[in-house]
């Protein structure tokens, strides 16, 4: 076992385990710790505890110490300087006639590193651009292009339910999302339907599959052949979240299907949830 805090360097973003080097931290607590990207502040989301040594990379960097009156400060003096590098970043873009929009940028706790995060249709070659920004700020300058989901995470906004983004909220990590998802929890293949503002499948659809999958499991599916109170008959719509089935019964194939609960029936031969393979093919996209 080893003793380890989870600190996290963005509001929503992965957590990162570090030695606390005997010190005692608490949740909330900003430290000052050294990464791959240089001296920087984060905060501690996981307090003080042992895990398994298979769950970890060794060796842990050790936390260097806990940020001080000082390093606050020089935080907030960063963050300001950020909006004024940001308007210099879309500038040179400009200047430099280029394909891509400026998302973020990120100054270095230390100041050794200023990351900026652009997005762009295509590859973009923007070494003249870094030797631009290398000459205003002396420092060094990285550019980083990202996705349509990484710049809905760090711009944020509302979804079509009305609430934040989930990525932007409380999502740290993005999870592969698939077609195959949206058809198991009976979803129209509608792109408008299923896709976020990204215009790739919404997060949500990852994160509730488990709760369709353990419906999936005692709900008949479409096709399925049941028993019922009134007789055999083949599902012809089933609905997870209600447990409302409607049958047809073999008994009278003429009348109109009838309702019944999952509880209700017996079930004889269950069916599967295919994807039609054009459709799937013409959807492909959205799971980028």
């Amino acid at each position: 076992m080893t003793e380890i805090i989870g600190i996290r360097f963005k509001e929503i973003g992965k957590v990162y385990y570090f030695s606390p080097a005997g010190k005692k931290l608490s949740a909330g607590d900003k430290v000052i710790v050294e990464t791959a990207r240089g001296i920087e502040c984060g905060e501690v989301v996981i307090e003080n505890r042992e895990v398994e040594d298979n769950v970890i990379i060794q060796p842990l960097k050790p936390i260097m110490r806990k940020a001080t009156a000082d390093d606050l400060r020089r935080i907030e003096d960063n963050k300001a300087k950020e909006n004024e590098i940001m308007k210099t970043f879309a500038k040179k873009i400009n200047e430099h006639g280029l394909k891509m929009k400026p998302i973020n940028v990120e100054y270095t706790f230390d100041g050794s590193k200023i990351l900026f995060y652009f997005s762009a249709e295509s590859r973009v070659d923007f070494r003249e651009l870094v030797k631009d920004l290398a000459g205003v700020y002396r420092t060094r300058i990285e550019l980083r292009q990202i996705g349509v989901r990484d710049e809905a995470k760090m711009l944020g906004g509302l979804g079509i339910c009305g609430r934040p983004f989930c990525c932007a909220s409380f999502l740290g990590e993005f999870q592969p999302v698939s077609i195959k998802m949206a058809k198991e929890q009976s979803l129209s293949l509608n792109p408008t339907k299923i896709s976020g503002t990204c215009g790739r499948l919404m997060c949500c659809l990852k994160y509730e599959q488990d709760s369709y999958d353990a419906l999936l499991k005692i709900t008949p599916k479409v096709g399925a052949i049941v028993d019922t109170p009134n007789g055999q008959g083949q599902v012809e719509e089933s609905n997870l979240l209600t447990g409302m089935l409607k049958v047809k019964l073999k008994s009278n194939p003429d009348a109109p299907a009838q309702p019944f609960r999952r509880d209700e029936v017996k079930l004889l031969k269950d069916s599967k949830i295919r994807i039609n393979r054009d459709e799937l093919a013409a959807l492909k996209d959205l799971e980028d």
